[in-house]
């Protein structure tokens, strides 16, 4: 079967023009401890803020769709423009789980590529979760194309144009990558997403369940300009290892002649919750159409990160959402997410 690439599609930026956001409604009691009673109203809060701009499809079992009902009402969200679609997951995190949305180039149509997701390397199960892109294709009555390899949608970062920024910690991480074909690996990316070239940075934060996804790292805001995370704190354990990041961003080449331009992001202080230093990231922000919804987390960084991004996103509204809430279970907005191209 020919590849989505040689069929004419291509992952689009996510400043590009979305059809709608997809999520999936908090199912499992377990991984919240302590906190779960919270986690509805909150999810259902940003599911609000992004309707705001656009349509919702919000994943969510039969027995759990009175209860998100009930908590979109509350938060007024607007019902108008939310799709609840019946399909159970093991959890939030969409953008992991979620379909990655490819576009043609002429002819403007829309298909879902479906990878395996098996909980960030078997932490966690995600028997449901792996069986939602292909449910979603078929709900959608979207092309279908499935890969044999894990990629989780919080590990790729992309400029729409060729280019694919990741880490080595997810990809190559033994969880992952053991057994593997890596030249299969690498190509089905490339033939997948049509994708150029992979730039590759090193290691995540420290206490990222994730083993460290680029959306709490560095984010494409332009096709060759990105938003990376720095620590200024020299006794903290993220600060050599962001450093050796920010190094490696300034110092790359492109192939296709050029360079990046890197603007700084600052890191917020890690946050006690459940027993565990937890890593909040401003990075984990979620580009909506003429919006961009930001994390917050109650601390000084906010207001620095919520200028920054509102500098580099001119012309749309910046929200700034308290996510220490989601944060127990070490995701935050981008997280939660998944962008269906218009």
């Amino acid at each position: 079967m020919s590849s989505p690439r040689e069929l004419g599609f291509r992952m689009p930026a996510e400043w590009e023009p979305q059809a709608a956001t997809w999520l999936s409604w908090p199912s499992n009691r377990k991984l919240w401890p302590g906190h779960y009673d919270l986690v509805p109203a909150k999810f259902a809060e940003f599911a609000a803020a992004i309707s705001r701009f656009q349509p919702v499809h919000i994943n969510v079992s039969k027995t759990l769709r009175p209860e998100a009902e009930a908590e979109l009402q509350k938060a007024k969200a607007d019902l108008s423009v939310i799709k609840l679609v019946e399909i159970a997951t093991d959890d939030v995190w969409c953008r992991d789980h979620g379909p990655i949305f490819v576009k043609h180039r002429q002819t403007g149509e829309v298909a879902v590529t479906d990878w395996e997701f098996h909980g960030w390397g078997g932490k966690f199960e995600a028997s449901l979760d792996n069986q939602v892109p292909g449910k979603v294709a078929k709900h959608l009555g979207l092309r279908h194309f499935s890969f044999p390899f894990e990629l989780e949608g919080g590990g790729i970062e992309v400029s729409g144009d060729g280019l694919l920024l990741t880490t080595e910690a997810v990809q190559n991480n033994p969880n992952r990558a053991e057994g593997r074909d890596d030249t299969a690996f690498l190509q089905a990316i490339k033939d997948g997403l049509a994708i150029d070239e992979l730039l590759w940075i090193g290691e995540g934060l420290a206490n990222d369940d994730t083993d460290g996804h680029i959306d709490n790292l560095a984010r494409f805001i332009a096709p060759r300009a990105l938003l990376a995370v720095s620590e200024s704190d020299q006794s903290s354990p993220n600060y050599a290892p962001l450093q050796e990041n920010l190094r490696r961003l300034r110092s790359m080449k492109l192939k296709q002649g050029g360079s990046l331009e890197i603007i700084e992001l600052p890191l917020p202080k890690p946050i006690r919750l459940a027993e565990r230093n937890l890593p909040p990231s401003h990075a984990n922000f979620l580009i909506v159409n003429d919006g961009v919804l930001v994390p917050t987390y109650g601390q000084t960084s906010d207001d620095t990160a919520m200028g920054i991004i509102r500098e580099v996103f001119p012309g749309r509204k910046i929200v700034g959402i308290d996510c220490r809430t989601l944060l127990i279970e070490g995701g935050a907005l981008h997280c939660l997410s998944q962008q269906q191209p218009a």
